[in-house]
């Protein structure tokens, strides 16, 4: 994928918290054309101050991108139900011109159910979760988890190369969705595993940077060993920004896996043990570390 600029298109861009406001940098960075809005007037103006536009439903039908970094499908709805001065909503100002994406981790069931609504109008839908984290979303650096018409992905190609360096296409709406659930599940039973482990390995006098290394040499080698602090960061950036702690990845996402496990039938003990302890895991550590907020090294690097 390029980003020829000849190319580049107005995006709209919904929700700022941590990953949204780094995205939003890199792409002003590389000289896109960003339309922001977020309920909170604070993250709105942050962007705006790097260089974004404030804009709201009736802007935001006129931007060739429309993308969306909220917390979940209901957010989502509630920006496509928003009236404009005249009166009519988001939804039904789309057309053919417009292509939209969501980045937010949502129900695979969702997915669809939005999709449907939109194409209905003659938008493009994309279903694009990412993972990496905001550091590297900061770089356009994430992996993005891809979902929709061969037609529709190619009208997103250039903003999808401007986010991400690895693109996985896994087929029709609600396979990518279903992926960035099963990668949270994965990565947060690893992160489960390596509290586990170095509170063990505390009684006996090993330093934790010291395991960590010492395992990444073998079986045991995993993403969260090698970037261990990452979840300190983004926590301490949640705390700052007031998000909820059951609207953070660790509670949202792991619910969401449980309720696509009794959706289709599937047994699922390890993401209802991990949903009932990783949380506190994670949360308690951030509060014990000096992490510094994800966004601060976003924006001094």
């Amino acid at each position: 994928m390029s980003t020829p600029m000849a190319n580049v298109g107005l995006v709209g861009l919904i929700g700022l918290g941590n990953l949204g406001r780094a995205i939003g940098l890199n792409l002003l960075e590389r000289g896109w054309p960003v339309h922001a809005w977020d309920r909170s007037a604070d993250r709105l103006d942050f962007l705006v101050d790097a260089g974004a536009l404030s804009t709201g439903p009736d802007e935001l039908a006129e931007c060739a991108i429309i993308c969306f970094v909220v917390p979940d499908e209901v957010a989502i709805w509630q920006v496509l139900n928003s009236p404009d001065q005249s009166g009519s909503e988001l939804l039904d100002r789309l057309s053919a011109r417009n292509t939209v994406i969501v980045i937010s981790t949502i129900l695979p069931q969702a997915g669809q159910e939005l999709a449907a609504a939109i194409r209905k109008t003659g938008a493009r839908y994309v279903e694009a979760p990412v993972t990496g984290g905001p550091e590297r979303a900061a770089r356009g650096e994430l992996g993005v988890f891809l979902a929709g018409a061969p037609a529709d992905l190619e009208a997103a190609d250039d903003f999808l190369a401007a986010i991400g360096t690895e693109h996985h296409v896994l087929g029709d709406i609600g396979a990518a969705a279903a992926a960035k659930l099963a990668n949270q599940l994965i990565m947060l039973a690893a992160l489960a595993g390596v509290h586990e482990a170095l509170r063990l390995t505390r009684h006996f006098g090993v330093d934790d940077r010291a395991l960590l290394t010492a395992v990444s040499s073998g079986t045991a080698d995993t993403w969260v060993g090698r970037n261990w602090g990452f979840f300190d960061r983004v926590a301490l950036d949640y705390n700052a920004a007031g998000v909820p702690v059951d609207q953070r990845p660790w509670t949202k996402d792991l619910r969401e896996v449980l309720a696509v496990a009794q959706q289709v039938g599937e047994s699922a003990p390890l993401a209802e043990f991990l949903s009932r302890t990783v949380a506190e895991q994670i949360e308690r550590h951030a509060v014990q570390s000096d992490g510094i907020p994800a966004h601060q090294e976003a924006t001094s690097r």
